[in-house]
């Protein structure tokens, strides 16, 4: 295959070369129809991967999200590989915002948005044939510019390579004579790198974003500055949903010294000051009424009670039911014979698992800055976002704009876990700034507002029904999941790696008027839970060992990574005294995984203390291995967080935690005292590693609690009333 010259600067995920002698070109070097290219400043424009000097150094456009999971380095690792550039002579800055250059082909069509770890994993293919492009480019130039034919040419790190006539040539001393050719070829697969011959991938590289974070120089979007900036908050009340009746002292507040205006917005009231410090009095002294909302009254501890009944009537031939809004819910997954294997079994299973609201906890308050010109035909925004496309496109029609007048500026994130996919915080900094355009406005959440008006992992209850033969094989697996958000509760109900002949997952929708949004690992986090544990109740039921049981129906891929788990933990060794080990098994975006702990419990306070946590995993090819080991040791972390501490209470539609003094995270002193970690070598493409771990905590720690205790855990968190409870009864 080739492309033509028009193809190629068009097509998705083609090459995106940017040749210049210094700075950004000010146009295109290519006529829109792909004429003859245009000299500018001794070189020549060709949209937008990478930038090449004639000093040899160059810029690499990274695409995705910067939110600490080494993003900035591991996409562009995968173009050098290709292009055979000297990493040496690399800097790496982020894209802009456009998918139609930048974006790779998901379910949902071409996308730029970092989510659900599938950066490395969708973006791989996309940037071998866009470096190995970029080789062939200069490649063929170089054979142009000796008179050589392009087959006699190779390259090594940074320069092309003419054995036959002993001469070699840097890539930025063919600046000056790089032209694009009348055909750019397609490059096969096969033509591809060998990955025995990788040089970066695979290789531990340091991330290049780290150095920034520790000399201040990383900007986030809570760094920006801009010259007559204002600053805005916004009162959102404690009840999700609230519309503002009336402010009661509008007059008063615009009359403290600094405040710039007030403004009423669909769900809340907006203050703007000259300054935070004139701005938080202000913002304290807000005296607003609220009208009702679909949450008003809501009670989070009654949800369970509700959800049962729920899953009662469906169990009495209402199948799928949404109590709020008359509307059927959905079956997931109906793989086999589920009925069939329900009315043929021998034995019959049932048990329930819980779990209550989360927040997203990240670092970084929320924040963006947006200027709106003085007429209102355009605007500048400067946020940290998961999605910055989705965000020109928001905060275009918040103001009445083509997504063309909206320039997204992306900034490093402290912190995403799935709530910065949205952009509600940038629209309301928009909608501020339209006020006193054109001075720019930052809006920032305090802590306390992303707390009470946050978007939390919904509640959910799980009713898990497993259905064995007379020999005590497991035919059959169904899944009942009811509580709110749809993908949010049914994700993470498949049994990838297990061989269950029958396999049914539905879900039921309840809406409570409470914000829901995706947590690290989605729904992984809590059917995985149910999924797991309930594997240890039939390994338990039947007097087998709950890694024999697992491996009896693990596919091979899985089975190796429990066995390496187990071979870590020393699972036949009997752990010391008070102490005990419990297993979990999970795929989460291709990547599978096991996991064992060892914890004890403190009787008196009811404390749980993991001290060691082992884990194994194929991820396929492993782009950065010391970058993906910090990945799931954070994960580990994080996961371990929420399953002993972390829950949202909800009294009267009001949430009741304020801030981290009543929402507890994970500190230092009560982390394990081992996190051992294994990568499986695998010749398979890459897998998803971001979220593999933080899953794998609660059913592990259940199972654990379990083997030490004799008694189960079953509803998340594990707080100390509830292990005490556990253990009384």
């Amino acid at each position: 295959m080739t492309l033509t010259r028009r193809e190629f600067l068009q097509q998705t995920g083609s090459l995106a070369l940017v040749i210049g002698g210094s700075g950004l070109l000010p146009r295109s070097g290519y006529s829109a129809d792909g004429d003859n290219p245009v000299p500018t400043n001794g070189g020549a424009e060709v949209t937008a991967w990478v930038r090449l000097s004639v000093d040899g150094s160059m810029i690499i456009y990274s695409p995705a999200t910067e939110m600490g999971q080494g993003s900035m380095t591991a996409l562009p690792l995968i173009f050098a590989e290709e292009m055979d550039a000297d990493w040496s002579r690399v800097t790496v800055e982020f894209a802009p915002q456009n998918p139609s250059l930048y974006g790779r082909k998901l379910m949902r069509g071409v996308s730029q948005m970092t989510f659900g770890s599938t950066g490395v994993m969708t973006y791989y293919p996309v940037l071998r044939q866009a470096g190995a492009q970029a080789r062939y480019l200069i490649m063929a130039c170089a054979a142009k510019y000796w008179g050589v034919d392009i087959k006699t040419l190779t390259t090594e790190p940074g320069r092309v390579v003419h054995q036959a006539g002993g001469k070699t040539i840097g890539y930025g001393e063919l600046v000056p004579h790089l032209s694009i050719p009348d055909s750019i070829p397609v490059i096969p697969d096969e033509q591809l790198k060998d990955p025995t011959n990788f040089r970066l991938i695979g290789k531990n590289i340091p991330r290049n974003d780290i150095p920034r974070k520790v000399n201040g120089s990383a900007q986030f979007a809570l760094d920006v500055r801009l010259p007559d900036m204002l600053y805005g908050m916004i009162e959102r009340g404690r009840v999700h949903g609230a519309k503002p009746a009336r402010l009661k002292n509008e007059a008063d507040i615009k009359a403290m010294n600094g405040v710039v205006s007030v403004h009423m917005l669909d769900h809340g009231v907006g203050v703007i000051a000259e300054s935070m410090g004139a701005l938080f009095p202000a913002k304290f002294k807000l005296d607003i009424e609220w009208k009702d909302s679909k949450a008003s009254g809501f009670n989070s501890a009654d949800v369970f009670d509700l959800y049962e009944q729920v899953l009662d009537t469906a169990a009495h031939g209402q199948l799928l039911v949404n109590l709020e809004e008359g509307k059927e819910g959905k079956v997931v997954i109906d793989d086999g014979d589920i009925d069939q294997a329900r009315d043929n079994a021998a034995k019959t299973y049932v048990f329930n698992y819980k779990n209550d609201y989360v927040y997203h906890a990240q670092q970084e308050p929320l924040n963006s800055v947006v200027q709106v010109a003085v007429d209102g035909s355009s605007a500048e925004v400067w946020i940290g976002t998961q999605n910055g496309t989705g965000a020109q496109h928001d905060i275009a029609n918040a103001l009445g704009l083509e997504p063309s007048k909206v320039v997204v500026h992306q900034q490093y994130l402290g912190g995403g876990f799935g709530r910065r996919t949205l952009s509600d915080y940038g629209v309301e900094a928009a909608l501020l700034a339209k006020e006193v355009a054109p001075r720019p406005v930052k809006l920032t959440w305090m802590r306390e507002d992303d707390l009470h008006y946050g978007m939390y992992r919904p509640a959910s209850l799980q009713r898990m029904e497993a259905y064995t033969d007379r020999h005590g094989n497991l035919t059959g697996f169904t899944h009942s999941v009811v509580g709110d958000g749809e993908r949010l509760i049914a994700d993470g109900t498949d049994i990838n790696g297990y061989n269950i002949p029958n396999h049914r997952a539905e879900m039921h929708l309840v809406h409570h008027g409470v914000r829901v949004k995706h947590w690290r690992a989605v729904g992984h986090g809590t059917n995985k839970f149910a999924i797991e544990c309930m594997m240890d109740e039939i390994a338990a039921d039947q007097n087998k060992d709950p890694i024999e049981f697992r491996m009896q129906i693990l596919e091979p891929r899985a089975a190796a990574t429990l066995a390496k788990a187990a071979s870590m933990a020393g699972w036949g060794n009997a752990p010391a005294g008070g102490r005990a080990r419990g297993v979990a098994y999970l795929e989460r975006s291709r990547t599978l995984s096991s996991g064992i702990c060892e914890i004890s419990i403190d009787e008196e306070n009811g404390k749980i203390k993991v001290h060691h946590f082992w884990s194994a995993h194929d991820a396929g090819i492993v782009i950065q291995p010391d970058s993906v080991i910090a990945q799931i040791e954070g994960g580990v972390v994080m996961g371990l967080s929420s399953v002993l501490d972390e829950k949202i209470d909800i009294v009267n539609g009001e949430v009741q935690q304020n801030n981290f003094n009543d929402y507890p995270i994970i500190r230092m002193h009560e982390l394990p005292e081992t996190i051992e970690t294994e990568l499986l070598t695998s010749s398979e493409p890459p897998a998803g590693l971001g979220e593999s771990s933080t899953p794998l905590i609660a059913c592990a720690v259940a199972n654990a609690f379990f083997a030490l205790t004799g008694k189960r855990l079953r509803h998340l968190p594990f707080t100390p009333d509830r292990v005490k409870a556990a253990m009384r009864a």
